[in-house]
């Protein structure tokens, strides 16, 4: 639609520099701001004016009209509609951005609401989380994240549901509440992570519709952890990124043993895990959780951000929300501050209590 005024304006222009210009021009030169005005916001609108005033100005000299009546009221007619254009555009484009701040204001509020920030200590860790939403419209994003201590140690989940706006939201929300409520109950991590594929499965159950694709329209990617008291952390991961450890200044990334479906399509598998895998977790460890819209953040050369440097490269004496926040500052200058996914991480410490950095600065 945008094309369509310059498409009138190329028109007049080949109409009035050829043996047609017996035609009158007047009414389609005068439609282009019109249409640009709906079309193509201020700025088009501003522009098209200055096209057909050119086009004007130029036909009237090529064919000696100056001086005639024609010409004037072609210039008044197209002066008035232009103004008329201009302004209309502009009120449009100011009531639609104030209707975007408010769909923003509103999904920012719905997702601050089911992503809570996690607390600073939990058990025999410190804690800190970081949401990010991607720079463009009013997006809700699917990532989901969450961190309880529960009596059989600090279990986290992060998440990644296929997908944008209030189908996605819905989907963390559940997934959320199955998983808040079954790490308190289920003695086995394995079960924690059905319980929340069998809220999943349930909420995307559609009357008539095929439910293998439905599921495959809206999977969710997610890593559960459980750090209990001993030095270790434990894992299940379906398809998602996985986490880094940072010990002794090194970046290891803790890989599954074997690759399992995302949550909803455990149908194309018949080798769920049965227990989860271990992983050494030692005091003064850190083990960050992430969604792929880290490890996938382009610069404008098309490459990815390194995130285990990064961490690498982080001072070792702060706070867990202190380092979210110096990866927050290098992935935003990787990326020049336009980020193309949302990004959920969240850092856990395990922590002496003696070098606890909490209680140095408290």
């Amino acid at each position: 639609m945008q094309c369509v005024p310059f498409s009138i304006a190329l028109a007049v222009l080949v109409i009035e520099l050829t043996p047609a210009h017996f035609l009158y021009t007047g009414p389609l030169l005068t439609a282009v701001p019109a249409l640009a005005a709906v079309t193509m916001g201020p700025k088009g609108t501003t522009a098209a004016a200055a096209l057909t005033l050119a086009i004007g100005v130029t036909t009237a000299t090529y064919n000696e009209a100056w001086g005639t009546l024609q010409v004037y009221s072609n210039f008044l007619a197209l002066a008035l509609v232009s103004v008329a254009g201009f302004i209309t555009s502009s009120a449009v484009q100011a009531r639609r951005q104030r209707e975007l701040d408010q769909v923003r204001r509103i999904a920012v509020a719905a997702q601050e609401v089911v992503l809570r920030p996690v607390p600073a200590r939990l058990g025999p860790v410190l804690a800190g989380s970081l949401c990010l939403a991607a720079g463009t419209g009013a997006r809700v994003g699917g990532d989901l994240y969450e961190a309880v201590q529960t009596r059989y140690g600090v279990r986290m989940i992060v998440g990644d549901v296929r997908g944008k706006g209030l189908s996605a939201i819905r989907a963390v929300a559940v997934a959320l509440g199955a998983f808040r409520e079954a790490v308190h109950y289920e003695d086995e991590l394995v079960e924690v992570m059905t319980r929340c594929a069998a809220a999943l499965r349930r909420e995307v159950a559609v009357p008539g519709a095929c439910e293998q694709e439905v599921l495959l329209e809206g999977f969710t990617t997610a890593l559960i952890a459980q750090v209990p008291d001993e030095p270790v952390v434990q894992l299940i991961n379906r398809g998602h990124p996985p986490p880094l450890l940072l010990h002794r200044g090194t970046a290891t990334a803790l890989m599954p043993s074997s690759h399992l479906p995302p949550l909803g399509l455990e149908d194309l598998t018949d080798d769920l895990p049965a227990k989860p895998e271990s992983y050494p977790f030692v005091p003064g460890d850190r083990l960050l959780l992430y969604t792929d819209g880290v490890i996938e953040a382009r610069n404008r050369d098309g490459e990815f951000f390194d995130l285990p440097k990064t961490m690498e490269g982080i001072p070792a004496d702060i706070t867990p929300r202190e380092f979210l926040e110096l990866l927050h500052q290098a992935l935003l200058r990787h990326t020049e501050g336009d980020l193309a996914d949302d990004v959920a991480m969240i850092l856990a410490d395990r922590h002496n209590i003696g070098q606890d950095p909490l209680q140095q600065r408290g």
